[in-house]
């Protein structure tokens, strides 16, 4: 009787939301969803209700989104640039509003261009969706990017979009929700504002990068994220982390975005775009956040859009200064060793080089670490240090795993990065699980005209 009393007591705790939520808020979404999706909605939310805490509850959203397509009937505008003709590989989205102080939009977007070479550029494509609704910011935005960046808006690799006021749902006089209204009002506008976003953007790639208006990327995140993607490209996932800053530096499948969209507005009053990310990983069956440092994009000025926490340069470098710590390791290559120059220099601390008269396209030199480590900056340098002579100008990096105990090799390789002017110094991205590096493998990847030195293959270890 007690058992059946109690069932009783918890059906009737599900059940009276879900009828209060169906005819008392009906959330504005009718312009988006059908009836049946909206009757669902109700029924997840009246849950949330309840228990808060538990988003297992939410993952028959997944079955109601199978089919999800971009939106239609979202009056989405293009103000600037023209959509590219080809699929690119990554989209980088931006969504910005005025702020109290300054806007730091301008300095954003320079430094995508700028921190990516014009190969990288080739591949991705700029966002920008311009989410304040005063004509003069408009204009003005409008008007000083077509100035400052018109040779990417030519080439099709930077557009700005706007969606009217009149596309939003209802985010003023909202239901508190534990929380002050101002807050619930940002949240819920910033949620749409990127719900509308990712729709315009679901089309352009394979892949989308949300970051904020106020942060820049660091120097080849385009080449990072690419080499992340290859060792991932096996493996499920839903989002990948590039950023501790919110809604920064996520990275998301494009066809996911349809489902992400409807969710965000599903749900718009609910939570912060943060705080909804979770749930939306979960319904999709991702079980943790999988986050890769160190972070590729640092923060500009004092404040941020989302209140998440702010990485300063000091946090963004920490890992990039002392001196390497090249652990113990044995170096093998097919390159013809000449009696007079050691092959251990290339990984030697001092001032002595390695030197070969002639490398050919396909010739390798690996360093293969005794104890497999967790590398966090590799730098490999080429040539004469004074006159910049037998540089490798075609070459690249790579990181080796090994699952099967090979003693002189690894078999398992990802491309970390290319050599430009003979070097390359970047930081190495690892997810928090912490998969260690056995080998780095300096390829030739094209023939140079004359001899070859490797001054020094450096590594920087946890």
């Amino acid at each position: 009787m007690k058992v059946c009393l109690w069932g009783l007591i918890m059906v009737t705790a599900v059940v009276l939301p879900i009828f209060y939520f169906i005819k008392e808020n009906p959330f504005d979404t009718t312009s988006f969803l059908p009836l049946a999706e909206k009757e669902m909605v109700a029924w997840q939310r009246g849950r949330i209700q309840i228990n808060p805490g538990i988003t297992e509850h939410l993952r028959t959203f997944k079955d109601m989104q199978r089919n999800s397509e971009p939106l239609t009937n979202v009056n989405s505008q293009i103000l600037i640039g023209v959509p590219p003709t080809e699929k690119k590989l990554l989209t980088v989205g931006i969504s910005s509003v005025q702020h109290p102080q300054r806007s730091y939009l301008l300095e954003a977007l320079q430094s995508l261009f700028s921190a990516s070479s014009s190969t990288e550029q080739k591949h991705f494509i700029v966002l920008v969706q311009l989410a304040d609704p005063s004509p003069t910011w408009l204009n003005q935005m409008t008007s000083t990017i077509s100035t400052l960046f018109k040779p990417y808006i030519q080439a099709r690799q930077l557009v700005v979009t706007h969606t009217p006021l009149e596309s939003y749902l209802l985010w003023k006089n909202l239901k508190k929700f534990n929380d002050v209204p101002a807050n619930v009002a940002f949240h819920a506008k910033q949620n749409m504002d990127y719900a509308f976003l990712m729709n315009s953007a679901t089309n352009y790639s394979d892949y989308f990068l949300m970051i904020e208006d106020n942060v820049k990327c660091v120097p080849g995140f385009v080449t990072q994220i690419v080499t992340i993607l290859s060792a991932w490209e096996r493996k499920f996932w839903v989002t990948l982390e590039f950023s501790p800053l919110g809604f920064t530096g996520k990275l998301f499948h494009s066809r996911d975005l349809p489902y992400l969209v409807r969710f965000l507005l599903l749900f718009y009053q609910e939570m912060s775009c943060d705080h909804l990310l979770s749930h939306f990983r979960d319904i999709l069956m991702q079980q943790k956040p999988i986050h890769f440092s160190p972070s590729l994009c640092q923060h500009i000025g004092n404040d941020s859009s989302s209140g998440a926490k702010i990485s300063s340069p000091q946090e963004l470098e920490e890992n990039n200064s002392g001196s390497p710590s090249n652990p113990a390791a044995t170096l093998y290559t097919n390159l013809n060793v000449m009696s007079d120059s050691a092959l251990t220099n290339a990984y030697s601390l001092d001032k002595n080089y390695f030197y070969v008269k002639e490398a050919k396209a396909g010739s390798y030199l690996t360093v293969v670490l005794h104890i497999p480590a967790t590398v966090f900056r590799i730098q490999v340098l080429t040539g004469s240090e004074q006159k910049e002579k037998n540089r490798l100008e075609e070459g690249q990096v790579e990181l080796g795993y090994d699952t099967t105990n090979r003693v002189n090799d690894c078999d398992d390789y990802i491309l970390l990065g290319m050599l430009l002017n003979g070097t390359l110094d970047t930081q190495v991205l690892s997810e928090e699980s912490g998969k260690k590096v056995k080998c780095v493998r300096l390829l030739v990847t094209a023939t140079p005209p004359s001899g070859l030195i490797v001054r020094h293959i450096n590594l920087w270890i946890k």
